[in-house]
């Protein structure tokens, strides 16, 4: 009791002491102390719009590979095998909003989202990077116009990605950046978060979307070679399987994910696909072919 007592005392003094050294006055000629730093603003915490079930949780993060594969020539019995088919719903345009949004079940979200400009400048609005009543309003038409749920107007992935791939479905290289060539060229457009294969100027596969390396694990950028396919194959990373991967630059390749693309996060460097997507490419390519990756992913 006496050392409980001894403790409170002491930690009284030293709260008065602080009070004492706070309010008293500065002696003449004191340097003034720094004033404190602002605290910084709250993340923004989101989550799927729409949870899709017990049977298919979100998928955050991607199975890449960080080193290159371990290659060899996959026996016929084991190209034979078709990689599994994914969740129904698992690439459903389901937009990540706020927590608070999705708990509320906003109508429209007062939230500027992680594309807000983008998608102000697409809709021909002023791209200020604020959330008005009236961008939320154009926002949510768009989204309900194309299967966008929830549809509450916060600008996010899903809608800045659909955005792109309507802009590019005619001719996604309008601005000459993936080079023309005689033979076949499997194009990455990580500005746009798209992906398309051309033989001269006609588009032979795509544009599909996908997602490219997050900040710090980047998709390389350049031009590389398709040196190794592997349809069934499985990260020696995170033991994830990783469909019809082809590989183009080191631990780098095209393949599937069973999971949503349309995330803020990027992968580990692959450029991930959904599985119908991954699955075309995959009678597109061939080992040899080339690889053109230029550009940036935003956020990067």
């Amino acid at each position: 009791m006496i050392s409980r007592r001894i403790r409170s005392r002491g930690a009284a003094v030293l709260l008065a002491t602080a009070a004492a050294l706070t309010t008293a006055p500065r002696a003449a000629g004191a340097p003034v102390p720094p004033a404190p730093a602002p605290a910084p603003a709250p993340a923004l915490e989101l989550v799927p719009g729409i949870a899709p079930g017990p049977a298919q949780p979100w998928q955050i993060d991607t199975p890449d590979q960080a080193l290159p594969p371990t290659v060899y020539t996959p026996t016929a019995a084991e190209d034979a095998v078709e990689p599994k088919a994914a969740a129904p719903g698992t690439y459903d345009l389901i937009e990540y909003v706020p927590l608070a949004d999705a708990v509320g079940k906003v109508t429209c979200s007062k939230q500027a989202g992680p594309y807000q400009k983008q998608v102000e400048r697409w809709l021909k609005r002023k791209a200020d990077g604020k959330q008005s009543a009236a961008d939320c309003r154009a926002i949510r038409a768009f989204q309900a116009k194309h299967g966008i749920k929830p549809a509450i107007g916060f600008a996010g992935p899903v809608t800045w990605s659909t955005m792109m791939l309507l802009s590019a479905k005619k001719n996604p290289n309008a601005a000459k950046k993936c080079p023309v060539r005689s033979y076949k060229v499997a194009c990455v457009d990580l500005d746009r978060q798209l992906t398309w294969v051309q033989k001269g100027s006609k588009v032979v596969f795509g544009p599909v979307p996908m997602r490219s390396g997050r900040k710090g694990h980047i998709t390389r950028k350049g031009w590389h070679t398709v040196y190794w396919r592997h349809k069934n194959h499985v990260s020696t990373l995170y033991h994830e399987p990783m469909p019809y991967a082809q590989f183009f630059d080191g631990g780098e390749a095209f393949h599937a994910v069973y999971g949503s693309i349309y995330t803020t996060v990027g992968s580990w460097g692959c450029v991930n696909l959904k599985l119908g997507d991954a699955r075309k490419l995959w009678g597109v390519l061939k080992k040899g072919d080339h690889v053109y990756v230029w550009g940036r992913r935003p956020g990067t």
